[in-house]
């Protein structure tokens, strides 16, 4: 298990626990009763840390290393039925962006989101999940075949950005993403979009239109990450810490703003400490969304789809 810095209380008593253990099956004494109120003081300091984190914490939890990414949740949802799809059928097949159909208690869904790499050679491959515009290319494609099958889209949002290279640049990255919007708002089908870790930028928004946003209660959603923001306006990375309080990314401020229409709860500890709950909560929010979005008909959907983005921010008009 790898500890984040704000974790060494927890760290420590986990190691204490763990030679507490040793120490019972050696000596072959009943500690039966110590372990279990070690084991009781770890629940109560991780409930303690895990329900105050700052939103500089919480960026630091959608990180770890050990969170699950967008494969470990479709392969739980789709209970291993996910048949990836490839390529964009124009430059290539986008690694960082993973989609394809699968299966959802009988009912056949696309998935689509990016996906970081679970290892260091993979990571290299995916780009830390940073698309290219064949990536936003192949999601759209995938998105209009979902359209012409009448089958629900899911996507699973989890990126720093999109890939900043000069190759992505000259192929267009920006028109890609804009692109995804003005299509993804006029989609026929459902569309739920849950952001599982990272969603820093268009990289983000690219896959980010739909008729339900939800976000894990351990992720952030802006419009640049704490470490940029804070090296524009202090020339430094130092006030990061900061600039995470002041963007307001957090999934509780994202709410509050009426930026998203939900917060998936995390188990205690977060999602890299107790995956399989966190994957079942999550498959769950997707059929009870689905089967509300299905009430209504694709005109219906895309009236509140548009309604619900315009209404966001503020506009003053001038007068002259």
């Amino acid at each position: 298990m790898t500890y984040l810095d704000f974790e060494k209380p927890i760290q420590d008593m986990e190691g204490e626990l763990t030679k507490l253990k040793e120490v019972a099956e050696k000596s072959k004494v009943d500690l039966s009763d110590k372990i279990k109120e070690l084991e009781q003081h770890i629940n109560d300091k991780t409930r303690e840390i895990y329900s105050n984190l700052s939103a500089w914490q919480r960026v630091q939890v959608s990180r770890h290393p050990e969170r699950p990414y967008t494969l470990a949740y479709v392969d739980y949802v789709s209970n291993k039925t996910f048949m990836e799809l490839h390529g964009d059928r124009t430059v290539g097949d986008d690694k960082a962006m993973v989609g394809g159909f699968g299966e959802i208690d009988g009912q056949t869904v696309m998935f689509i989101g990016q996906q970081k790499g679970i290892n260091t050679k993979m990571r290299q491959i995916r780009r830390f999940g940073m698309a290219n515009p064949e990536g936003y290319r192949k999601a759209l494609r995938l998105m209009k075949m979902a359209e012409k099958f009448n089958k629900p889209i899911v996507t699973f949002i989890d990126t720093p950005g999109a890939y900043p290279g000069l190759e992505a640049e000259e192929r267009g990255q920006g028109e890609a993403i804009a692109r995804n919007l003005l299509e993804m708002v006029q989609l026929k089908v459902p569309v739920i979009c849950i952001i599982i870790g990272e969603g820093a930028s268009g990289g983000a928004l690219g896959i980010g239109i739909g008729d339900k946003v939800l976000m894990l209660e351990n992720t952030w959603y802006s419009v640049i990450s704490p470490e940029s923001c804070s090296s524009i306006l202090w020339r430094s990375w130092n006030f990061k810490e900061k600039a995470a309080e002041a963007l307001k990314l957090t999934s509780h401020d994202m709410s509050k703003n009426g930026l998203i229409d939900g917060i998936i709860p995390e188990p205690i500890g977060g999602a890299h400490r107790h995956p399989e709950e966190t994957f079942a909560t999550v498959k769950q929010e997707i059929l009870k969304h689905l089967k509300q979005l299905s009430k209504l008909s694709p005109e219906e959907r895309i009236e509140q789809r548009i309604e619900k983005f315009s209404a966001m921010g503020v506009v003053h008009d001038m007068e002259a």
